[in-house]
């Protein structure tokens, strides 16, 4: 079988190298010649939206899927019309847009901050008046890592956001006083047989996660289930095909979601070494119709992403239980270059790791 993958980022290079092992192939579309992905698979090298390069990059295919949602839409329907596509495009048009996503949860009951469309500043002002300050200003497409936002503290914020935002569609979400943040990563095969992992802890600087703990401390039944409850009733109305996170705020023992994420994601990078079924293996088998993997977790882990700079290979291996996963990019402040997994037995003895990896690690403040 030949998968199709658009985006050649580190998501669909951990997709590919799970995906080997099952004895299936990969094409990889992308506009950078220098994607993490190369060498590992066939690349066209182009824009999204090229159409010739979409026939091109579709023949052969048995199917296609995605590692990043902001996919053109066009394009995934396009080649909808050539090759079975996973996940459906619904999901990328609910996922590209913050209106249309909080919009869909609030029909599918799934609980979500306060919001209201912004396309002027008459209509910021507006909604601040309905919804009240504290509050997050944040462009409605393409925001990823904290881009594309702003928190309005007071009145005398709200020029400076508008300037720094405005002239696009916005949203405007009431400010959440969480007591931390959760993710959790669902699967979903071809029959609705569906799949959790443990929801997890995320731990979030300038809007980059540099920090996931798995599971969660202090998790219950009660919590896993009610994320299970609102990840799977997601995954239902849209007819999802593959893996899809949800991210959630955690407020005085409930959930908020805050968003979604209709691909593999960078809070389930622990499952590789540290679940029964990682979440890239498991996507592979939901879209390819194969049965679905153990998502249980393999005692305690902790996923570090290492932004902007690359520790000494030798002093991360030269810790037990410690894996390191470098993506082959080019080193520059803010980007994700690689990422660390550890795995221990009980989050004590994860927590003497996590200290211990500190050392290698100048600069973090987790």
């Amino acid at each position: 079988m030949i998968i199709g993958i658009m985006g050649g980022g580190q998501l669909g290079r951990m997709l590919a190298l799970a995906g080997y092992p099952l004895g299936l192939e990969f094409r990889f579309l992308d506009p950078n010649p220098d994607a993490p992905m190369r060498r590992l698979a066939e690349q066209i090298t182009g824009d999204y939206s090229d159409v010739q390069l979409l026939r091109k990059f579709a023949e052969g295919l048995d199917l296609v899927t995605w590692e990043f949602e902001n996919v053109p839409l066009e394009s995934a329907h396009f080649l909808e019309q050539r090759v079975e596509v996973y996940p459906p495009p619904a999901a990328l048009e609910a996922g590209q847009d913050r209106l249309i996503e909080k919009t869909f949860f609030k029909t599918e009951s799934v609980p979500t901050t306060a919001f209201l469309p912004v396309e002027s500043l008459f209509d910021l002002e507006d909604a601040l008046v309905r919804i009240g300050l504290p509050a997050v200003l944040k462009t409605r497409r393409m925001g990823y890592d904290g881009k594309g936002q702003a928190v309005l503290r007071q009145k005398a914020d709200i020029k400076a956001a508008w300037e720094a935002l405005g002239g696009i569609p916005l949203l405007l979400e009431a400010f959440v006083p969480f007591q931390r943040e959760l993710s959790l990563i669902g699967v979903r095969g071809r029959d609705g047989e569906t799949a959790f992992y443990p929801l997890v802890e995320n731990h979030h600087k300038e809007g980059i996660l540099h920090l996931t703990l798995a599971p969660a401390p202090r998790l219950t039944q009660e919590l896993q289930d009610e994320a299970a409850n609102h990840l799977g009733r997601v995954m239902e109305a849209l007819d999802y095909v593959g893996v899809m996170a949800m991210e959630f705020f955690e407020v005085n023992g409930k959930l908020l979601a805050n968003e979604m994420a209709p691909r593999v994601h960078n809070s389930g990078h622990w499952t590789i070494e540290c679940a029964e079924t990682s979440q890239f293996e498991n996507h592979l088998r939901a879209i390819a119709g194969l049965p679905l993997g153990d998502t249980e977790a393999v005692g305690c882990a902790a996923m570090v992403n290492l932004i902007g700079e690359i520790p000494d290979p030798a002093d991360v291996l030269g810790m037990p239980d410690t894996h390191l996963h470098l993506y082959g990019k080019e080193a520059r402040p803010g980007r994700k270059l690689g990422h660390i997994t550890l795995r221990a037995e009980d989050e004590a003895v994860r927590d003497t790791m996590l200290l211990a990896l500190k050392g290698f690690l100048p600069g973090v403040d987790w």
